[in-house]
């Protein structure tokens, strides 16, 4: 594991009056540090669109984790893929990122536009080469990453974005990097980048897309470990040894619940100080203590970070919410979400007796639930999760 990792996000939205997507990305870990993205873009939208790119992203894909070469993959499909007869286009083109060591990029392009690379703010010209594969045009680069680069690769319903009511006629891929530019410099996630980009499009479209747009966006930087306490151990024994072990770990360290926030606070010599104005509706109030860079609600809190995971996996429509306030749920998902790269997690298995009140949904078997579901999700974000239970 070396000092850089990827950040991987992408979002679509479907031609207007399509259930479907046409546009289809994979997301495959290789080897260790080491990924493959594929965007396909299935000719034309809906049912059969989807099909078709759903077909060559897996199966790009599956054949890199049957062993096969990134040459012997692009090349299988190119020349398997058919060809629209009355068009002349292919029934579904690609992009190929392939993230080697987190060192290298290597990327392959068949008739999707060009990606963008924005490095140090600013867009670069990559070198590209042309190559001849299956009688077929394809373009193909490779890359040194370094740190803060930003890939953004594209369906061609992102450059077309436009409609006659929409306030900007021309969209095209020069004024897509000038409108990333200054957004890949801010440290959005690669996730809210896709969003901004595809809520971009489609306002250009009149909220009523005339082709499916999809937008992937890969984001180099350097691993930032984060660590969580979630509940006392179930034996009292151990507090001592989970506390050392908590507090030394590199990183910031998020502390959830009243009881856990105690045992935290006996160990530090610390005080446990609430802020007055930090609650949000159903999030109860953040507190303060030396040593500890948040501490929050326990159950309650975390469940609604599970909630704002789930959805940022899929539409992030809950970003507005928690991208900014100052709750604690509002604060652990940033800091997860977009902060960290490496999180462990520290569960204490006591069991809290206020929580055995039948008149209270929460018991113990939610808050390893929530855990389970928070882990799933991160992982899913390309996080690196361990989780510690004593």
């Amino acid at each position: 594991m070396n000092k850089y990792c990827i950040d991987i996000g992408f979002l679509s939205v479907n031609h207007f009056g399509e259930e479907l997507c046409g546009d289809h990305v994979e997301v495959v870990p290789h080897d260790p540090d080491s990924t493959v993205i594929v965007l396909a873009d299935g000719l034309g939208s809906g049912v059969k669109a989807s099909i078709l790119s759903t077909l060559t992203a897996k199966n790009i894909s599956t054949m890199l984790a049957a062993g096969l070469s990134l040459e012997e993959c692009v090349n299988t499909i190119i020349s398997t893929l058919p060809v629209d007869s009355q068009k002349g286009v292919a029934y579904s083109t690609f992009t190929v990122i392939h993230v080697i060591r987190n060192e290298l990029a290597d990327i392959i392009e068949y008739e999707n536009p060009a990606s963008i690379l924005i490095r140090d703010g600013a867009n670069l010209e990559y070198p590209k080469q042309e190559m001849l594969v299956g009688g077929k045009e394809v373009l193909r680069s490779t890359i040194r990453l370094q740190d803060g680069d930003v890939f953004i690769a594209m369906s061609d319903g992102c450059p077309y974005a436009n409609a006659e009511v929409g306030y900007n006629y021309n969209w095209k891929r020069e004024d897509i990097i000038a409108f990333m530019e200054p957004l890949a410099m801010v440290g959005y996630t690669a996730k809210t980048l896709a969003t901004m980009l595809v809520d971009e499009c489609y306002t250009l479209y009149g909220g009523q897309p005339r082709d499916d747009a999809t937008a992937c966006v890969v984001r180099i930087r350097r691993r930032t470990p984060m660590n969580v306490l979630f509940g006392p151990p179930a034996n009292p024994s151990d507090a001592e040894r989970m506390m050392r072990l908590f507090f030394s770990r590199e990183g910031k360290h998020i502390i959830c619940g009243g009881t856990t926030a105690s045992v935290a606070a006996r160990y530090l010599g610390a005080v446990v100080t609430p802020v007055k104005g930090s609650e949000a509706p159903g999030v109860p109030p953040i507190s303060q203590m030396e040593g500890a860079d948040l501490v929050t609600e326990g159950v309650i809190t975390m469940n609604r970070v599970v909630e704002y995971a789930k959805d940022y996996l899929k539409d992030n429509h809950s970003y507005e919410q928690w991208s900014f306030k100052h709750d604690g749920a509002s604060l652990i998902g940033r800091m997860l979400f977009e902060e960290a790269t490496d999180i462990n997690f520290y569960v204490g298995r006591a069991i809290n007796p206020a929580h055995q009140n039948p008149d209270l949904p929460i018991n113990f078997n939610i808050k390893m639930g929530l855990v389970r579901d928070l882990s799933d999700a991160l992982q899913a974000m390309g996080k690196q999760v361990k989780v510690s239970y004593f």
